[in-house]
């Protein structure tokens, strides 16, 4: 693919690989997902102006995994199943390609660690442990569960 450097990005070759594969079986949906993915990381790639790193990549498909999220809730809001159905498939394609997802008890847990090592004691710490929590897991877990999780422990004390 012309701009994107498929051989040395680990992430976008596979995407790319996968691509070749989906156009073979005719798989519109994913072939559609595919190309998003591949469109977003050639954008990435252009803003920094160099080659994106396998780091770089992840939390350019992490927030591309989150917007898919974002317009799930929207389109529920608005009653819209055909596009929440559009949405899930591509979101589905996205996370196939990111780390598993840790759940809330895993989140929970992590987050007490990282609350014991900074010594967090209130709301006023939730930017810092959110923080090391995202730089620490990022890719792996969703900033709204690591948020929520984050203050109610730092709400309670």
């Amino acid at each position: 693919m012309k701009g994107i450097s498929v051989e040395r990005n680990i992430i976008a070759g596979k995407i790319y690989k996968d691509l070749k594969g989906a156009i073979k079986n005719n798989d519109k949906p994913r072939i559609s997902a595919l190309r998003m993915l591949l469109s977003a990381l050639k954008n990435a790639e252009l803003e920094e102006r160099e080659e994106l790193v396998e780091e770089q990549e992840m939390a350019v498909l992490a927030s591309y995994a989150k917007r898919c999220r974002e317009s799930i809730e929207e389109f529920r809001k608005g009653g819209r199943d055909d596009l929440i159905a559009k949405e899930v498939a591509e979101l589905e394609v996205v996370m196939s390609y990111l780390p598993e997802q840790m759940n809330e008890e895993e989140i929970t847990e992590k987050s007490k660690e990282v609350i014991a090592e900074l010594e967090a004691a209130g709301p006023r710490d939730i930017g810092r442990v959110m923080g090391e929590m995202m730089k620490r897991f990022r890719g792996r877990v969703d900033g709204k569960t690591v948020n929520r999780i984050v203050s109610d422990l730092l709400r309670k004390g």
